[in-house]
């Protein structure tokens, strides 16, 4: 991405791409209808995958050049300004994380327990998290027309929005359909929004930006999980889901407090150089502080 699309683009492709996970979920539909019996050799079998796919980044993903040319300047350490927006970032990743939690884990029980569904039925509560999970592509430009914390409150809400219509009607296939569908929305559209804020709070450092809000909100969820489970055992699933639909709305209130991107579109269009060469020059700056470009002699500002 760094090599062929331009800066300007990055926060929508990573979206894209992230929204593009949502296939997966869908394709793990057929898993629960016809191996729900066989779920071991399920698990083999995905697990497979995973080294297939490891392996094949290994060799088709090209690495880039790490020698640094002479002139170009050191990298700017982060500043305490950006290290504040990761963290206030990542505390909206690990809430929404931690509220994800009751879905993605006892979504199934809940509708199997408490709506006394066949367990095959929650093949369409996947299908419909990964249909719906397609639409977080578009997060960016919402994200862009409405200011990223707006989308944040308006996602986090529909989040905890699916919590409650699941709680409510877990007997109902149909509600309970359209409660995934719900919630792979927003889901995908939050985790593609802490991806592209990530992204641009740190311009110069694309491989680090996203990670500390993506750990989070695996963290959130490790520790969403255990709670959940605690409380369904004594208050029982439904009461549990509309306490968690309650810390989202808190939450998504809080959203004033999401981190703003910092100043550093271009001011105008600009040609630009590609390749993996180039998209690792342009993470490098010279003794000027602009954006290192050894062929052209070009400098873009952020």
């Amino acid at each position: 991405m760094q090599a062929l699309v331009r800066r300007s683009l990055h926060g929508r492709v990573s979206s894209v791409m992230n929204a593009g996970t949502s296939v997966g979920v869908m394709v793990a539909v057929p898993t629960i209808l016809f191996l729900a019996g066989a779920w071991r050799y399920a698990y083999a079998f995905f697990a497979v995958l995973a080294v297939i796919g490891v392996i094949a980044t290994w060799f088709f993903i090209p690495s880039v050049s790490r020698v640094v040319p002479a002139n170009a300047a050191p990298v700017q350490p982060i500043s305490a300004d950006q290290w504040w927006r990761l963290l206030r970032l990542s505390l909206f990743a690990f809430m929404m994380g931690f509220v994800s939690a009751a879905f993605w884990i006892f979504a199934p029980d809940l509708v199997v327990n408490l709506g006394s569904m066949p367990s095959d039925a929650t093949g369409w509560l996947w299908l419909g998290v990964g249909f719906a999970g397609l639409g977080g592509a578009v997060v960016a430009d919402l994200a862009d027309r409405n200011n990223p914390p707006v989308t944040q409150a308006l996602m986090l809400m529909t989040l905890a929005v699916s919590l409650a219509l699941l709680a409510a009607s877990p007997d109902n296939l149909v509600i309970s359909a359209f409660s995934a569908l719900v919630f792979g929305l927003a889901y995908m559209s939050l985790t593609g929004l802490y991806l592209m804020t990530g992204i641009r709070l740190l311009p110069g450092r694309l491989s680090m930006g996203p990670v500390l809000p993506f750990i989070a909100v695996s963290l959130g969820q490790a520790a969403g999980s255990p709670v959940v489970g605690l409380l369904v055992g004594s208050v029982g699933y439904a009461d549990v889901f509309a306490m968690f639909c309650s810390i989202g709305i808190v939450v998504a209130m809080l959203s004033p407090f999401y981190p703003r991107y910092l100043e550093y579109e271009p001011e105008e269009e600009t040609e630009e150089d590609t390749g993996l060469q180039a998209a690792y020059d342009y993470q490098l700056q010279d003794e000027e502080g602009e954006p290192y470009s050894p062929v052209t002699g070009k400098t873009e500002s952020y």
